[in-house]
């Protein structure tokens, strides 16, 4: 078995020197945890709410790293090493890491997004200790076997052929080629089979080297937990690594920025597919997720295709009975966004179900939205942000990604805020901006010829 290398950590008495910084970031009001921070020596940063009410914990370690940070002929290394990190450590092997869990009843998963990857466990709060050993054992001293990772590799060609396979979630893909083109945010999250059976054991190794310091990661733990201890078990347990030994002293990398702006591709793409529904995502260029544009776009998202209520969901559905599922939806990145509809129809549907899309689009880009349905919208958002994050999975997720991605953490109540704040007049104005966009269309179908040269006439 290949071993890491591995630095001999610094005396304790030397380690405590290096003095941790911690502060309040929220306290705790209407329901909410208290919210505390803790930036360690090695720049190793950790988030936790706690809400003593509860009996469970959500631990997780968040890795400013995703698919948008591979090269051409790396697409798909960040989620393979998402993989293959759970494969063994110098001190337990892929069946320890996975029994020691479920032994306590423990759920433990992890995910790849285009700018970063997140690895968790969610335990009963006693049996929280075992969760942060095994995360943070896992981050910090995986061993990259090389008979692992080819054998992941098979797992992982499997995973395409499943998405694959599941028109619904292959249009989503793309539609990100559509939009970005060959840039790293139009490039598959998973990779491709030939870049996949291309990536070699020194590739990921050498991946996992570069993207996984302590000042590239972020720990958040939400539920019944005490933020002191959950310091001092990260500490120990990234000091037993050696892992902030090597990068004492400095400080932890920041949110992305917005200089490295994509240019949008556009145009159509279609895929015939022998499948009984046709789907089908028509979109535009939307905001970055630092854009305070984001509120009013979110709004105008839920109204158009958020509910049962929404415009789509009454046109489409209700009223004409074309499609079973369709709705809106917002991603935002650190330098740009996108805005999408979605529907789900037969083939001889589709140009009906695209026609009803740009009217309704065409129209809120025109006058925009009634008051009744701003008002609709805000109490569905707002409703819905709350509901959302009434488990510690969704607690820790907030932490997260709200630390790792700016840099601070943001009360529901300012949230809520910001999303009441939002006038009938903000929503037109980012709709007049956004919806005014050509659009992108991308199906994924058993389409006739004579359907797909009517759809490329639609969007032209």
């Amino acid at each position: 078995m290949t071993r890491t290398p591995r630095t001999t950590a610094r005396p304790a008495t030397t380690a405590r020197r290096a003095v941790a910084r911690t502060r309040t970031l929220l306290k705790g009001e209407n329901g909410m945890g208290t919210v505390r921070k803790t930036v360690l020596p090695g720049g190793l940063r950790v988030v936790t709410e706690t809400l003593p009410t509860v009996r469970s914990a959500t631990f997780g370690i968040w890795a400013h790293v995703g698919s948008r940070d591979e090269t051409p002929a790396l697409n798909g290394a960040t989620h393979y090493l998402e993989h293959v990190l759970f494969k063994g450590t110098e001190r337990r092997s892929a069946l320890e890491i996975s029994s020691a869990l479920d032994a306590v009843g423990g759920e433990m998963n992890a995910f790849t997004a285009k700018e970063f990857t997140c690895y968790y466990a969610r335990v009963l709060d006693a049996d929280l200790p075992l969760a942060i050993d095994v995360v943070c054992d896992m981050l910090t001293s995986s061993v990259i076997d090389p008979e692992e990772v080819e054998s992941e590799r098979g797992v992982i060609l499997e995973e395409i052929a499943m998405t694959e396979d599941d028109a619904g979630d292959c249009v989503h893909d793309l539609f990100a080629q559509t939009m970005f083109g060959d840039s790293p945010l139009g490039r598959p999250v998973l990779g491709t089979v030939d870049t996949v059976n291309a990536l070699t054991r020194d590739q990921v190794a050498r991946f996992y080297r570069k993207h996984y310091d302590p000042t590239r990661l972020v720990v958040a733990a939400a539920g019944n937990v005490d933020h002191s201890k959950v310091v001092r078990q990260v500490r120990a347990a990234f000091d037993r690594a050696g892992a902030l030994a090597r990068t004492e002293g400095a400080e932890p990398v920041g949110p992305r920025g917005g200089a490295r702006t994509i240019r949008t591709a556009g145009g159509v793409e279609l895929l015939d597919r022998p499948t009984e529904q046709a789907h089908l995502v028509l979109g535009m260029p939307g905001v970055s997720r630092n854009d305070e544009r984001r509120w009013p776009l979110a709004v105008l998202s839920t109204a158009l295709g958020g509910g049962m209520s929404s415009r789509l969901f009454q046109e489409i559905r209700e009223k004409r009975g074309l499609a079973y599922s369709t709705y809106a939806y917002t991603s935002g990145y650190a330098d740009c966004g996108l805005f999408g509809v979605y529907a789900g129809c037969r083939a001889a549907q589709v140009p009906d179900v695209l026609r009803i899309c740009r009217q309704e689009l065409d129209q809120v880009a025109g006058s925009g939205l009634k008051d009744d349905e701003v008002r609709r919208a805000i109490g569905q958002l707002s409703g819905s942000t709350v509901l959302g994050l009434e488990d510690t999975g969704a607690l820790m997720h907030r932490l997260g990604k709200s630390e790792l991605c700016w840099g601070e953490q943001m009360s529901v109540d300012t949230m809520l805020a910001k999303i009441s704040a939002v006038t009938p007049d903000d929503i037109r104005e980012v709709a007049r901006e956004v919806l005014a966009h050509r659009p992108s269309l991308s199906v994924v179908g058993p389409l006739t010829d004579r359907q797909a040269a009517r759809l490329h006439e639609a969007v032209a």
